[in-house]
């Protein structure tokens, strides 16, 4: 039996399902936050207690300063002797790195982690290695932005370098929409953590095609490829994801494609001891990398994953944290495709000119948790404030689906979430919140 050291976490799913693999495996971990609240603010999932009741230890410290967390955890390995440090949330992934470099423990190269999680140092490092991705241009102000949209042409694709699930990125078709994209992102100087943001912003080529991601454990130097999820995105020009469907259709050479693509980023950026998530697009002219994020898939395919293959990523994720080879081999699990759909706002009208909606239930609730295509359902409460969606934060909820004769899961999860619609009273609240949990 292990102990683990885990600096912060989602609030989502990973956080149910981290502590999930750790239990079922034996182990005990001890949680560090540099806020408690910012969890106990969280909905209580309905499907058992607070995932944090299982840590054997719940410590704060300011965990977003290296010259604080670093000696506070070799102080805290001293006395309580950790085996491993981990965390499913992005804007630690590069401390924790560090923090295992300090205390000699597995872990991946800290400089890989954060080249992978900023996407400026992504887009250096990949183009260095000749791994394909768009054409693009880091800005420092409005100005450079201006001349590289001019140089890469319109329509194109605003990024942050360093947020997550979708926040801020937006698709431009002229520079008035290109100046109002950096003038949101302006708007918001400071992560749902506290920690201060790179102002600099990302000018992409708009990449089209179908979008998909690879799931990948690697270790020892070799990248195992577990499967590529299919993807599907909307809520323009912001980019929702609105679905995923495990395994994605794919014709053998272009999942060949995919899946030696993102390897070859994997490889690009020196990241080994990770389960790895790349989105890629599949574009006219071949597999294109969006991003790689060096953890774990979130918005639930990790379950999509195991319920058809057997193989547990959050497990794979807390056993490359130890050092150990993880099991990665398939198991007959009986299902041929796994899908979830995402209630995103946008698609439903909120009351009144830029303002939100309070959200009451859902009518269509009780004849889809009735049917058998169901594996599972998950709604927002009552109370609820409902805004259209412009990132991957706002789902009011989410219906999961499983097929065991072939890949019709995701046309069941379609067909049921539309049967079900929100319903809700008008709210006097801003169209867009002051900060986004995280």
């Amino acid at each position: 039996m292990a102990h683990l050291l885990v600096i912060e976490s989602w609030v989502g799913s990973m956080s149910r399902l981290l502590p999930r693999a750790l239990g079922e495996n034996g182990h005990r971990f001890t949680f560090l936050t540099r806020d408690l609240h910012h969890y106990l603010r969280a909905a209580v999932p309905a499907d058992g207690p607070h995932p944090l009741l299982a840590a054997e230890n719940v410590l704060t410290a300011d965990t977003n300063d290296p010259a604080v967390l670093l000696p506070y955890a070799e102080r805290l390995h001293g006395l309580l002797g950790f085996d491993g440090v981990l965390s499913s949330c992005d804007y630690y992934l590069p401390q924790v790195a560090r923090v295992a470099r300090r205390l000699g423990l597995p872990g991946p190269d800290p400089e890989a982690v954060t080249a992978a999680c900023r996407k400026d140092l992504t887009r250096r490092t990949l183009a260095g290695a000749g791994v394909p991705g768009p054409a693009y241009a880091l800005c420092a102000d409005r100005e450079q932005a201006r001349a590289a949209a001019r140089a890469i042409g319109y329509p194109l694709v605003v990024k942050p370098v360093d947020l997550c699930a979708g926040m801020f990125v937006r698709e431009v078709a002229d520079e008035a929409a290109l100046l109002a994209a950096i003038r949101a992102l302006e708007s918001f100087p400071v992560n749902a953590r506290g920690q201060r943001r790179e102002p600099s912003v990302l000018i992409e080529e708009l990449l089209t095609g179908p979008e998909v991601s690879v799931e990948t454990v690697s270790a020892d130097g070799v990248a195992h490829v577990v499967g590529i999820t299919d993807k599907s995105v909307g809520g323009a020009p912001a980019f929702v994801e609105t679905g995923h469907m495990f395994p994605a259709p794919l014709d053998p050479a272009d999942a060949a494609a995919a899946a030696g693509t993102a390897v070859a980023a994997l490889t690009a950026l020196g990241l080994d001891q990770v389960v790895a998530h790349t989105e890629i697009k599949l574009t006219p002219a071949g597999p294109r990398v969006v991003e790689v994020n060096p953890r774990p898939a979130g918005n639930r395919i990790t379950e999509l994953v195991r319920r058809v293959t057997g193989v547990d990523l959050a497990a794979a994720a807390v056993d490359v944290a130890l050092g150990r080879r993880p099991d990665l081999a398939v198991h007959p699990t009986g299902v041929a495709s796994a899908a979830i759909a995402f209630l995103v706002p946008g698609e439903f009208p909120v009351p009144g000119e830029g303002r939100a909606g309070l959200l009451d239930g859902f009518d269509g609730e009780a004849a889809v948790r009735l049917d058998p295509a169901v594996v599972e359902l998950s709604l927002a409460g009552p109370g609820r404030e409902v805004r259209p969606a412009t990132s991957n934060n706002e789902y009011l909820g989410h219906v999961m689906t499983a097929d065991t004769g072939g890949p019709g899961a995701r046309g069941a999860a379609e067909r049921l979430l539309a049967g079900l619609s929100p319903r809700y009273a008008a709210a006097d609240c801003p169209a867009e919140p002051a900060a986004v949990p995280a």
